[in-house]
């Protein structure tokens, strides 16, 4: 696919804060040389984590977990009130959907389970069923 263009974070803001001026995203991107959806994903993530830095490649940690707070040393921007309530509340929301998901396989994987105990019972006792029989010797 080519090689990627690393743009440092600074480029990154001024993109960011030409974007939110109004100008035509589909120009930015092109005179930066990459795609509308990055400058997108750039924003996302600097509304939702308060920082730009480079995410690494792969599967998250378990333990990674965002800070609400922006790096003022690294030179981002600092998030307004509002801003930093709605990243942690976005955060939250995304937490009890991952839960609600989890509480729906669980739930799913029972009732699958119980639909199969029903069933096989229901073939034991039915007619000519397997259910036991009594021993002719006594």
């Amino acid at each position: 696919m080519g090689s990627q263009r690393i743009i440092n974070e600074e480029d990154k803001l001024s993109l960011l804060q030409r974007m939110e001026a109004g100008e035509n995203i589909s120009e930015l991107a092109r005179e930066a040389g990459i795609s509308r959806q990055r400058l997108y994903d750039w924003r996302d993530r600097l509304r939702l984590t308060g920082s730009l830095k480079a995410r690494r490649r792969g599967r998250p940690g378990k333990a990674s977990v965002v800070s609400s707070e922006p790096l003022q040393q690294s030179g981002e921007m600092a998030l307004p009130p509002e801003e930093k309530a709605l990243a942690k509340t976005r955060r939250r929301i995304s937490e009890l959907e991952q839960k609600v998901g989890q509480q729906q396989l669980d739930l799913d994987f029972f009732q699958e389970a119980l639909r199969r105990i029903r069933d096989d019972h229901r073939q034991d006792t039915a007619p000519g069923g397997t259910e036991s029989s009594r021993s002719s010797k006594k």
